[in-house]
């Protein structure tokens, strides 16, 4: 069982009991108490669980929004993989554009020195990255930026999504689901993704198997609405086929 997948059965397993102990886990999963530790540790960082003397008990994550270096923390080797399986959904001398999360910040740190692409974002660490690179026309929406995610939100940048039609957007989100579809915890947020599918011929959704079913405050979406979702590995069979039964072709890297 990979990390990512441990995590979200861990997370489960704390909503339904109302808490978890580290010694139970340890048999649970036929693995180390420290390992156990680590993942509970990953998941405080993260805002999903709350450590306690011993384990750990569930957080109110509907209203919580970990800060961004410590959500660019959880699932880091799986960001890297599904980056790197993303390359290859780059258009030759297209446009695309890249939604505020930290695997797309991955993607745009990761794009070949010979690329070519005209890239619009509204994400200003995606920007930095992406400032000195040779072949890239940057275009940054403005807006009012939010501190917790460093992206530009509100009527600037709805306006300015509202002028484009790019050939693929790389999509964010903090949870996904057959049910519940694309969720994040901030309305303006929701609002800057949605324009971003609107203005993109072709939607690839980047997220990690640990924000399957992971539920927020704010929809922005649904399954139908994305053509391709980049996972890892840690996505289960039964979990890639509900999703693919809702529209989107899935790539676990």
């Amino acid at each position: 069982m990979f990390a990512a997948e441990r995590q979200q059965e861990i997370l489960r397993l704390a909503h339904e009991s109302g808490r978890v102990d580290v010694l139970s886990l340890a048999d649970e999963f036929q693995v180390t108490a420290e390992t156990v530790r680590r993942d509970l540790k990953a998941l405080d960082r993260a805002g999903l669980v709350r450590r306690v003397h011993g384990g750990a008990i569930p957080a109110g994550h509907l209203g919580f929004e970990p800060d961004l270096a410590e959500r660019d923390a959880l699932a880091a080797d799986e960001k890297d993989l599904i980056a790197r399986a993303a390359l290859a959904e780059l258009p030759a001398d297209g446009s695309v554009i890249l939604d505020a999360g930290t695997t797309s910040a991955r993607l745009a740190a990761a794009f070949p020195v010979e690329s070519t692409l005209t890239v619009v974002t509204h994400a200003l660490p995606i920007a930095a990255r992406l400032a000195d690179h040779p072949g890239i026309a940057l275009h940054l929406v403005g807006g009012r930026v939010r501190h917790r995610t460093r992206a530009a939100v509100d009527a600037w940048a709805l306006r300015a999504l509202g002028e484009i039609k790019a050939d693929v957007v790389f999509l964010a989100t903090n949870g996904f689901g057959p049910e519940d579809g694309l969720t994040t915890p901030d309305l303006a947020e929701a609002a800057v993704k949605r324009a971003a599918v609107r203005a993109a011929r072709r939607v690839v959704l980047l997220a990690d198997s640990a924000k399957f079913g992971q539920q927020h405050f704010a929809r922005f979406g649904d399954l139908a609405d994305v053509d391709l979702l980049i996972t890892d590995s840690g996505l289960s069979d039964e979990d890639a086929r509900a999703v693919e039964a809702r529209g989107p072709e899935v790539v676990r890297a």
